[in-house]
């Protein structure tokens, strides 16, 4: 039975450039770094030859769970990977939302800081979010992100 979610990852070309990212920008916090070049990741991740940089996130003041995180960025030092295409449209790619007060300033804040949106926030007309705004924007490998102004709920 599952219980709960403990985090997810993304796999990155370069730990110390998305960790920037990550914290410096989007302002997560770091919870812990680590270098796992040992037998049981190497069994884990089925590569005889796994080494591993690894750095692991939280939202600062958020409940988290049991791991103490909740976004893992992991970088292959060994065996190198090659860059996939991860626009969304394909089938295997994946985005994270962060839920946002407002959509339109953090949009402005990190355009600022240089980072790529696909849209300025678009207004949501439809479905359970209706009333609220959203837009995908890029990290430094292309992965999608999203900032997600809920509706005011009564």
């Amino acid at each position: 039975m599952l219980v709960q979610v403990w985090h997810f990852s993304f796999t990155v070309a370069d730990i110390e450039r998305s960790v920037a990212f990550y914290r410096d920008v989007l302002g997560l916090e770091l919870a812990h770094r680590q270098e796992q070049a040992n037998e049981y990741t190497r069994k884990f991740v089925g590569y005889p030859d796994a080494h591993l940089k690894v750095a692991q996130f939280r939202i600062a003041g958020a409940a988290i769970n049991r791991s103490g995180h909740m976004l893992e960025l992991v970088e292959y030092v060994a065996p190198k990977g090659e860059k996939v295409d991860t626009r969304t449209k394909n089938p295997g790619t994946a985005h994270l939302a962060f839920e946002v007060d407002d959509a339109p300033a953090e949009y402005e804040r990190m355009r600022a800081l240089g980072v790529r949106f696909r849209s300025a926030p678009v207004a949501i007309e439809a479905g359970i979010n209706k009333g609220g705004y959203t837009c995908y924007f890029l990290d430094p490998d292309d992965i999608t992100l999203e900032v997600i102004q809920p509706p005011k709920r009564e």
